[in-house]
């Protein structure tokens, strides 16, 4: 099994549905697609490229998926959920608001440069609102070397005021609240 590690985003509503619980509306989509998925806390975070837009609302997932599985094909299965949920790229503005964001962070050992697809993910090392989320979820002896080099990154990041604004705002493992994409507690 590959372990996959995803970052998720949303700061603007799609059909009556807020960033929230669009977020918790992709985990459920994503709970058909991966094995042992677990999820970060929420956390709202400062737009970081373009400044004037809404907060954003970010966590991190792993799971896993088969050695056999393409991360091209996986890449289709995550544009395909962000449609679904309001993002057309097309109409989008580089690093501006979108209903929902899925980033491929990692895809086992998969190293992949291509205009599609880069893996692992080029910006992740500058984002902290990737790194908090993916520290937290990263917790199983097999990330420990991947988990530190992020802390690495955040404590850089940290020095240089790039982390300041980020904070946590909920979970799944806490039981308060209700997803509206499943019966889920959440946040």
């Amino acid at each position: 099994m590959k372990r996959v590690l995803l970052g998720l985003g949303s700061n603007r509503s799609f059909e009556g549905k807020s960033p929230v619980e669009l977020l918790f509306c992709a985990r459920t989509e994503l709970e058909q697609h991966l094995d042992g998925l677990s999820f970060s806390s929420l956390y709202r975070t400062p737009a970081m490229y373009v400044k004037n837009q809404e907060d954003f609302y970010n966590m991190a997932a792993v799971g896993y998926v088969s050695d056999e599985k393409d991360p091209f094909d996986f890449l289709h299965i995550i544009n395909e959920i962000e449609a679904k949920y309001g993002r057309d790229r097309s109409k989008e503005i580089r690093f501006g608001p979108r209903s929902l964001d899925i980033d491929i962070e990692l895809f086992g050992n998969e190293k992949i440069n291509h205009p599609d697809l880069q893996i692992p993910h080029p910006r992740m090392q500058e984002r902290a609102f990737v790194l908090i989320p993916a520290i937290e979820i990263l917790t199983d002896s097999a990330d420990v070397l991947i988990r530190d080099k992020y802390i690495s990154a955040l404590e850089k990041i940290t020095r240089e005021g790039g982390a300041d604004g980020i904070v946590k705002v909920g979970g799944c493992q806490n039981g308060k609240g209700t997803d509206s994409c499943s019966n889920k507690t959440c946040i």
